[in-house]
């Protein structure tokens, strides 16, 4: 699936960076915790979270994460959306919270970090 057809499958709309969203994803992962993101995730692919700082694209910058999705209708500002410009990561956001726009992902084959495909 392309970061675009996620974008799609929650109803996202980009903030920065939808040229480069035919980018191919096979995995995502939800926090708000950008420590958990750098300890446990290492697939590349979608980091949804809530969480509005810098903070988030640093950490999607420096884990080779291929787009950030900001849950509950959160607008990133324009902070943060010049550093992912400056990083060359998709932004988009939805107003799905953020349980179930996991749920939805996974459900159209997004899997969750280090899990087998099927």
């Amino acid at each position: 699936m392309t970061i675009r057809q996620a974008a799609a499958v929650v109803g996202g709309t980009f903030a920065c960076h939808e040229d480069l969203a035919d980018k191919e994803v096979k995995t995502a992962c939800g926090s708000d915790m950008m420590s958990d993101v750098m300890a446990f995730y290492h697939d590349g692919g979608i980091l949804l979270t809530g969480l509005m700082n810098v903070q988030v694209i640093r950490t999607a910058s420096l884990m080779d994460i291929d787009a950030v999705c900001f849950v509950r209708g959160k607008e990133p500002t324009e902070e943060i959306i010049e550093l992912a410009q400056e990083n060359n990561i998709p932004v988009f956001k939805t107003e799905l919270p953020m349980f179930p726009a996991c749920g939805k992902l996974y459900a159209a084959g997004i899997k969750g970090n280090g899990q087998e495909e099927s």
